[in-house]
This record gives C-alpha cells, sequence and structure tokens, in this order.
C-alpha cells in the first residue's frame, strides 16, 4: 500500500490550497480515509476523515474551512482548505485504513505554510 499526498505550499492567510492524496494497493472508497498534521512542537491531530459509513468529520478548528473530499475513480482523496490561517502551518499527512486487513498506512507528509 503506498499513499502519496501532494498540494501543500506557501500561501498566504486567508488564500487556498488543495492537497491530495492518491493511493494504491488499498481502495479509498470502502476505508477509513483521513487528513492529519503535525506543526513543530505539537502532536499529530486528526484534520478532517471518511469514516467506513461516508460520513465526514472534521477537527472544530477546520470546520467551515476546510472540505475533505474524494474521488473513487482515481482513489484519491482531497482536502480543500480555504480561509487559511498562520495556525493551519503543518506538516500534512493522509491515513487510511485498509477495510479488509485493520492494517493502518501513512503517507509521506506535504508541507503547508500560511504566512505573509
Amino acid at each position: 500500500v503506498q499513499l502519496q499526498a501532494s498540494g501543500g505550499g506557501l500561501v498566504q492567510p486567508g488564500g487556498s490550497l488543495r492537497l491530495s492524496c492518491a493511493a494504491s494497493g488499498t481502495i479509498f472508497s470502502i476505508n477509513a480515509v483521513g487528513w492529519y498534521r503535525q506543526a513543530p512542537g505539537n502532536q499529530r491531530e486528526l484534520v478532517a476523515a471518511f469514516t467506513t459509513a461516508g460520513t465526514t468529520t472534521y477537527a472544530d478548528s477546520v470546520k467551515g474551512r476546510f472540505t475533505i473530499s474524494r474521488d473513487n475513480a482515481k482513489n484519491t482523496v482531497y482536502l480543500q482548505m480555504n480561509s487559511l490561517k498562520p495556525e493551519d502551518t503543518a506538516l500534512y499527512y493522509c491515513n487510511t485504513t485498509d477495510y479488509y486487513s485493520g492494517y493502518a498506512y501513512w503517507g509521506s507528509g506535504t508541507q503547508v505554510t500560511v504566512s505573509s
């Protein structure tokens, strides 16, 4: 199983970015899939996720600004991030738990920096 995250970068406060996480060897449409982030000195935290039931959950700090979505045909999950704030600066990771094996996998991180 491989997860490849991309789409990070440097953006000004109030700007937007869309992160992508493409998977191989597992099926996002039936897995739990989430985006996590970790800022220096902080623990990794859940940002947004799809449950196995297909519902979504968001951290309170990103509700109304971030949207998780997926393209089942491309086996890719996205995180649309709007109204970005400096406190959103972190390394963002995608994570999935394979429906059949129960194993959890982490993708490579993609850096998001929000700064003027």
